[in-house]
């Protein structure tokens, strides 16, 4: 008997043994993001590189010549710099509208877009048809930069890398912060301006757990980028000197220069783009076309606008080119980069940044030069910090341009006069334009990322599933005593105003009576509800969302308002309350974030016994229901019908099984499916009883 034991015992500590074991080799989350974040890094390293060959190669096929660019350019015949971009336009055009319409213009406010809608979802394709058509667009003359689409190309090989490890939402995101900290490190050879970047501007977010993976592919795309290209920039930085500190006061002033022109800059670029969306009637395959042609009109009298620029940059920063040109060539790169982005074509705006900041400081040099001949004032000093505070002002994005500048130049003593440049030049902008060059471009498509991730959840959560339909009223006829009885012993806070005929005719609430309280003994008999009802409160309808119905409560002051018919305003169908949104809005968050915590911990092999991992919740696998075969999770609107989400589908083919992790809402079931849904105990019973 005391064998048996034994034997019982020692078997028990070899299996534990032979369990931990067996977790040493088991990959971390941790481990996992870190060979991730080194593979997206290798990745986007190396398209930037192709992307770099690639313009070249296509700008000395169609500019030949023995020297620079911007030498064959402008040794290049007038009409050829016409016809060029126009064929260039031609070509991106259909690419772009057939193949990958999200791979149009910058590209970054796309990747921002995914991040905060489609949990980082972006197509393989767009990493393909950004590259071509980018390429196409700067080596045909194009006036716009490459830095944006090497982001966007970045975080689409993130965003492929965790589809295809089949990730969940906050890992997606993080990846494609991986692939777009990447490809800025890889064109400047900053990799902690990179880094910044993806958190600053992308991801919006400075959480160690994100930023740890996104400072590894950081460093390994500018590995890869020393591996081939040095570690050198494109452009040469010259050695900076501060003469005296009193120069402080006159990189103030070159610092509300810069804002201004940021703003101008930014309105130019949506008010181009509103042009071609809606005066220019052409075929939107077209269009880059005409903006070819237009930027190669203006080309003829000034090439330094054609393509990257960063030749006019190295001659701003040598100090070798006189104000006059360089202010008038501020100018015309606004017209001509908005060309080029509002019709369309791709590419970015951080190198226009760049030039425009590089102009406008090599003019400010100058002008200090004549008006303080003793000053000796060096233009391309001032040249390099606008680079800075251009880009700072027109990305809102201090942080990350005062770090890219300062990793260009190595040099300490820049770092004052850069830190006032672009601080103060960003609030110059942003009090002009509370939405930066990216953002503006979301809150166009009414995405607003300033308001914080909790604006778009209100605005995916609608009336038609938090609205009540048991509601009290009160009649337009009835006495003001009787309607304060009603207000003091109710428990709803304010009432619809309905007329004989069930009609409604406004609202009324304590609030909208207390002044008439001090007379109530005078006024009991004389005053009937619709004398204080509130008239013109416009109600929503069951398709409006959650975020709607507080802003129409919020311009009432009622902590509710009338859900009425779409086709009759006037036929009241309940109410919906604040609080209501604000506990649907809760319960959003805590599903949210309970969902994407479980969807990176499940396994393919996972059983169908329930989960419990908090008080009343529970994680079950389960069968697709018969009635679900052949429809769209979309379709079946299933979260709101049977109040559980959907973390994971299981396709248990007989070639084997594979799973699918917060699947799209336009996944169809087939009958091989096998599902795991999270939510209330009892809800996912009922679920599982279909």
């Amino acid at each position: 008997m005391g064998n048996r034991k034994d034997s019982t015992k020692q078997t028990g500590i070899m299996k534990k043994r032979i369990s931990a074991c067996l977790d040493r080799f088991i990959l971390s989350e941790h481990l996992i993001s870190v060979i991730a974040a080194l593979l997206i890094g290798a990745l986007a390293g190396f398209g930037t590189i192709l992307i770099r060959a690639l313009i070249k190669e296509i700008s000395t096929l169609v500019f030949w010549g023995e020297g620079s660019f911007l030498e064959n350019l402008k040794a290049t015949p007038w009409y050829l710099k016409i016809l060029i971009p126009t064929l260039g336009g031609l070509i991106v055009g259909p690419l772009l509208h057939f193949l990958a319409r999200e791979a149009k213009r910058s590209g970054v406010p796309d990747v921002m877009q995914s991040v905060i809608l489609q949990g980082g979802f972006i197509r393989p394709r767009v990493a393909l048809i950004k590259a071509l058509t980018t390429a196409i667009t700067i080596g045909t003359g194009g006036s716009v930069g490459r830095e944006g689409p090497i982001v966007q190309i970045g975080s689409s090989i993130g965003s492929s890398i965790g589809q295809i490890f089949r990730v969940s939402s906050q890992r997606m995101k993080t990846f494609v912060g991986c692939g777009a900290a990447a490809g800025i490190a890889a064109a400047f050879n900053a990799p902690v301006a990179g880094a910044l970047f993806a958190v600053e501007i992308i991801l919006q977010n400075f959480a160690f757990a994100q930023f740890s993976p996104i400072v590894i592919s950081s460093v390994m795309a500018t590995v890869i980028s020393h591996g081939f290209k040095g570690s050198f920039a494109e452009f040469q930085i010259p050695e900076y000197t501060l003469n005296s500190y009193s120069e402080m006061w006159f990189y103030l002033e070159l610092s509300i220069l810069l804002g201004l022109i940021a703003f101008v800059f930014i309105k130019a670029i949506y008010f181009s783009e509103d042009i071609f969306e809606k005066r220019i009637k052409l075929p939107p395959y077209l269009k880059p076309a005409l903006g070819g042609l237009l930027v190669g009109s203006i080309a003829v009298f000034f090439p330094d606008i054609m393509g990257i620029g960063y030749e006019s940059i190295n001659l701003a920063l040598h100090g070798q080119l006189l104000g006059k040109i360089a202010v008038l060539l501020v100018l015309i790169k606004i017209v001509s980069t908005s060309i080029t982005i509002g019709s369309g074509g791709a590419g970015g705006i951080f190198a226009p940044s760049l030039f425009l900041g590089a102009m406008t400081g090599v003019y400010f040099g100058n002008v200090l030069n004549k008006i303080f001949p003793g000053l000796d004032a060096n233009p391309g000093a001032y040249a390099l910090v606008a680079m800075g505070g251009m880009v700072s002002a027109v990305t809102h994005a201090p942080i990350t341009a005062i770090i890219m500048i300062f990793e260009l130049t190595n040099n300490y003593t820049i770092i004052l006069p850069l830190m006032i440049t672009c601080i103060v030049s960003t609030t110059v902008c942003s009090t002009l334009s509370r939405e930066s060059v990216y953002t503006l471009a979301l809150v166009r498509r009414n995405v607003h990322i300033k308001t914080g991730s909790e604006y778009n959840i209100m605005k995916s959560l609608f009336v038609k599933d938090t609205y009540t339909r048991s509601i009290e009223t009160v009649k337009e006829t009835q006495s003001f005593d009787q309607l304060i009885e009603r207000l003091l012993t109710a428990q709803d806070p304010c009432f619809p105003v309905l007329n004989s005929s069930g009609k409604l005719r406004g609202m009324i609430s304590l609030n909208t009576i207390k002044e008439s309280l001090f007379d109530k003994d005078v006024l009991g008999d004389l005053l009937i509800v619709k004398d204080v009802a509130v008239k013109g409160v416009t109600g929503v309808t069951l398709c409006d969302n959650c975020h709607s119905a507080l802003k129409k409560m919020n311009r009432s002051s009622l902590l509710g308002i009338p859900v009425v018919d779409d086709k009759d305003p006037e036929r009241l169908l309940g109410m919906i309350w604040r609080k209501d949104i604000y506990a649907a809005y809760h319960r959003e968050v805590k599903r949210r974030d309970l969902a994407s915590s479980f969807a990176s911990r499940i396994r393919s092999d996972c059983t169908g016994n329930n989960v419990h991992f908090m008080e009343g919740y529970s994680l079950a696998e389960t069968p697709v229901p018969t009635l679900f075969i052949g429809r769209s999770i979309g379709e079946l609107k299933i979260r709101t019908k049977y109040d559980v989400v959907i973390v994971l589908i299981k396709d248990n083919q007989q070639t084997g099984s594979k799973s699918t992790t917060m699947p799209h809402p336009d996944y169809v079931f087939s009958k091989s499916d096998s599902i795991l849904v999270l939510g209330e105990i009892g809800k996912i019973n009922l679920f599982r009883g279909l």
